[in-house]
């Protein structure tokens, strides 16, 4: 639909001899009255039909008025043509012709548009014939939906019983139940084909309303019923469930609504600012355990599950209603037959007489990759006996070992694990994990719940088998095609994070449930251990790489010993790069990457009996020889860069790439010894952001005046290597990106970056006092304390810094200001950015940190500076 264009001046002025003030006046106050009858408790549906009959008001009377044709016809498109409008929805209507517009009436057309608009309405609209109407839609499904839902609001009857007899004549059922299952698909893969999002899409996400209207607008277009009454009197649907989709319906409209009116706008998502308000509205209250929103959220995870199952089961018979495929079942054993490509049981009753074929159910269709899904009466048994599974189920040695055969399929393991979730039979089987479902994370960079994580680890893990993934990870790919029995990979990921929300560490108590449960199961000793230090260790390798310096051979020896085999490592390594990929897509980069890889590399040899020094040696030559390679490519001469490699040590190559190392040698190998500062910057390949070279002699307040410059710009610091040469010169990089533009491509910003900040460094302009960087939404609702620790290092040499704290534009500023003001240096800085969490640690040394007290005061001004 086309929204109302903006008013002429000679439109103004017709518009202003109607009564538009009156209408104006009509509509706020009957929205108003509406609003208070709503927060007062009044149904959902009601309101929302009271709503679109309020505006039917308006609507019919200035059509009365506005002069347009007699033939002609307003109709109700869309989810108004539903007779349901949200408050902030737009109005889409048509107005319908019966021969094409002239020029005098598209003058008129658009009289009535702009009124509408003046008078409060936002209108989304369209002026066809019935001619034009059935053309359009022919080709975009989008104009089919739309004028499936139709009302005629005002204006000629007969007109309109003509376009509605060719809309439905028009009307291709089977080739709009594909478009539309087809969209869907598309909907939710935008989604990540998750539902437990923690700022859900109410509207369009997976278990969404838009997965209701689907399923009734193919239930109508077929003539097969047009609310769930109908289709339960259609078989199509049981009562029960009608009652119970209707119920999630008016639930999910009223979180709608709600936000509507909370954002006084159209907000369909339920954003962290907007969960606690619309929390208290439900009468939901904070309790020692729980959240107000966290409760609000989980309802809402509950109500999304049911929709997804009905909408499964409704596009199942709705598609044995359209396509009708006369074959007889296809056996698959005693119990389970194949229908349509669909696994069927042949007793309804068989999960009430032998429980235990519910996970043989899962079972067959990892061994069926012929089998599209479940039949429409195995979703129904499996979620009407699912409570069958109870402590005697969980403790029969059939059913244990059925469950661990699972996790032992050469394919199917993630969907059936989904599928199980979905109908909520693997949080009965485990009930550690049935207590996660729809658990949020507060920790500002998960983005998902803790059950739809553990799935997310689980799908990552399975996807380094797969060819068609192995250019992502390379290493990954190679590493676990010659790992035996694969399974404990799979449990480790389901178990290393199943303990969070208990209180304690939930590596150790996740670890004590691995070690029960694959003892239960009949695991191998050897691997049960394996699996249970897995989830106790599972956050070893990250921070160790991230914040540990893994150039300084002692802290790869030490890595080494506590991992002590070289199947630890691989399995550990796995796990790690699967969790961290699956918190967020925007944690994981090529720098976190390049750590994980060179502590992987560093450590195997130490295992393996090379020891550290010659790991790191050879890692190191390897990086070395194909930077010179790429500094090749680029017309560099050969050993051109020597004269700037002699002044650096095995720490630069070690943290640096060889993409890095090639970037600074091209532009630095003639410039070793020069006094002026040289900036160079250049945009990422995979958008990322934009990277920037510093080097200089360097000088005091260096890093907190590079930091204090780009913060002033809006830019955020994603990393910060810093690195002094042999011969006193800073050769630091920054990546930087603008988190107010995902989108941004930077190139017309490096001109200024690079002009500006070398002015900045040439002119050694004094370190001013950064300014509070905005706190994103998520931030301001769930703060994150901040965290400081300061300590000797092992060489009793310098002082390492470590932060936590909440992420945002120039919080490295901020603290580089405080560490310049207190004359520390900062000899190095990992910047760790998880999400909207930073994890920062320094290097620093200077006189003033042998003093106890300015120690204190220090820790002290960070702290403040932190939480401002």
């Amino acid at each position: 639909m086309d929204r109302a264009p903006a008013v002429s001046g000679t439109a103004a002025t017709a518009a202003g001899r109607l009564d538009v003030a009156a209408w104006r006046t009509r509509l706020r106050d009957g929205r108003e009255a509406l609003r208070d009858a709503f927060l007062a408790r009044r149904g959902t549906t009601a309101l929302l039909r009271e709503h679109a009959r309020l505006v039917d008001g308006v609507l019919r009377d200035v059509w009365a008025v506005a002069g347009l044709p007699r033939g002609a016809a307003l109709v109700a498109v869309g989810g108004y043509g539903r007779g349901q409008l949200f408050p902030h929805s737009d109005v889409d209507v048509m107005v319908l012709l019966p021969h094409p517009a002239a020029a005098s009436t598209g003058e008129v057309v658009e009289r009535f548009l702009l009124v509408l608009w003046d008078a409060g309405l936002e209108v989304g609209h369209a002026v066809r014939t019935v001619d034009e109407c059935v053309a359009e839609m022919t080709g975009d499904v989008t104009i089919r939906t739309s004028l499936l839902e139709h009302r005629l609001v005002a204006g000629n009857r007969r007109l309109y019983a003509a376009f509605a007899d060719a809309v439905h004549a028009a009307l291709d059922v089977r080739a709009f139940y594909e478009a539309k299952t087809l969209e869907q698909q598309q909907r939710h893969l935008k989604h990540h084909d998750a539902a437990y999002n923690l700022e859900p899409n109410v509207k369009e996400s997976p278990g969404g309303l838009r997965d209701l209207q689907t399923v009734v607008w193919i239930a109508r277009a077929a003539g097969l019923g047009r609310n769930w009454k109908e289709l339960a009197q259609r078989g199509l649907i049981t009562a029960d469930e009608a009652r119970d989709v209707a119920r999630q319906e008016r639930f999910l409209s009223s979180i709608r609504m709600r936000l509507h009116y909370l954002a006084e706008r159209r907000e369909d998502r339920l954003v962290f600012d907007l969960q606690n308000a619309l929390a208290g509205q439900l009468g939901l209250a904070d309790t020692p355990a729980k959240r107000a929103s966290e409760q609000l959220m989980q309802r809402y995870y509950r109500a999304a599950r049911l929709v997804r199952q009905v909408n499964t089961i409704l596009l199942q018979n709705l598609h044995a209603k359209l396509f009708p495929i006369p074959s007889e079942p296809v056996p698959i054993d005693g119990e389970f037959v194949a229908i349509d490509e669909l696994l069927h049981v042949r007793d309804e009753r068989l999960f009430e007489r032998r429980p235990g074929a519910m996970l043989d159910a899962f079972a067959r269709m990892q061994d069926h990759p012929e089998l599209k899904g479940m039949s429409a009466r195995t979703l129904r048994a499996l979620w009407r006996n699912r409570h069958r599974i109870d402590a005697a189920f969980r403790r029969d040695p059939q059913n244990r070992a059925a469950f661990i055969r699972l996790f032992r399929a050469k394919r199917g393991i993630v969907h059936e694990l989904r599928r199980m979730n979905l109908y909520d039979v693997l949080g009965h089987y485990l009930p550690p994990f049935g207590r996660i479902v729809g658990q949020m994370q507060h920790d500002l960079f998960h983005v998902y719940t803790v059950d739809e994580h553990i799935l997310m680890v689980i799908r990552n893990l399975r996807r380094f088998t797969e060819a068609q993934h192995a250019h992502e990870y390379p290493l990954c790919s190679r590493l676990i095609a010659d790992f035996e029995r694969r399974e404990v990979l799979y449990l480790a990921g389901l178990f290393h994070d199943i303990a969070k929300g208990r209180g304690g560490d939930h590596s150790t108590l996740g670890a004590r449930d691995a070690l029960r449960f694959c003892r239960d199961h009949g695991v191998p000793a050897e691997d049960g251990a394996l699996v249970a230090w897995l989830v106790e260790q599972h956050l070893a390798m990250s921070s160790t790489a991230q914040k540990q310096d893994i150039s300084d051979h002692a802290v790869v020896r030490a890595f080494a010993a506590k991992v002590g085999t070289l199947r630890r490592l691989t399995a550990l390594y796995l796990l790690t790069v699967a969790d961290i990929r699956g918190t967020s897509p925007k944690v994981w980069n090529a720098w976190k990457a390049q750590l994980l890889e060179d502590l992987f590399h560093a450590a195997r040899r130490v295992i393996e009996g090379s020891g550290a020094a010659a790991a790191l040696e050879d890692t190191l030559t390897e990086r070395q020889h194909e930077a010179r390679r790429l500094l090749n490519l680029h017309a560099v001469p050969a050993g051109a860069e020597a004269t700037l490699w002699k002044q650096l040590d095995t720490a630069y190559f070690q943290r640096h790439s060889a993409d890095e190392i090639a970037w600074h040698a091209r532009h630095l190998h003639w410039r070793v010894d020069r006094n002026a500062p040289v900036v160079k910057a250049r945009t990422l390949p995979n958008g990322a952001g934009v990277q920037v070279l510093v080097y200089l002699p360097d000088q005091k307040e260096l890093f907190a005046r590079v930091c204090g410059f780009l913060g002033r710009t809006g830019l955020s610091i994603l990393e910060a290597k810093v690195h002094t040469t042999r011969h006193g010169y800073a050769l630091d990089t920054f990546l930087v990106h603008d988190p107010q533009n995902p989108g941004a491509t930077y190139r017309d910003a490096i001109a200024y970056l690079e002009h500006e900040l070398t002015r900045i460094l040439a002119e050694q302009a004094p370190v001013l006092p950064p300014e509070p960087g905005r706190v994103s939404r998520r931030v301001r609702h769930f703060p994150l304390s901040p965290q400081v620790q300061m300590f000797p290092d092992d060489k009793g040499t310098h002082y390492i810094l470590e932060i936590v704290a909440a992420d945002r534009p120039g919080l490295l500023a901020r603290i580089a200001y405080v560490l310049a003001k207190a004359n520390v240096n900062v000899v190095s800085a990992k910047i760790n950015t998880l999400g909207e969490r930073a994890e920062d640690v320094f290097l620093i040394d200077g006189a003033r940190l042998h003093d106890e007290q300015a120690l204190l005061r220090l820790e002290t001004v960070l702290y403040e500076q932190l939480r401002v």
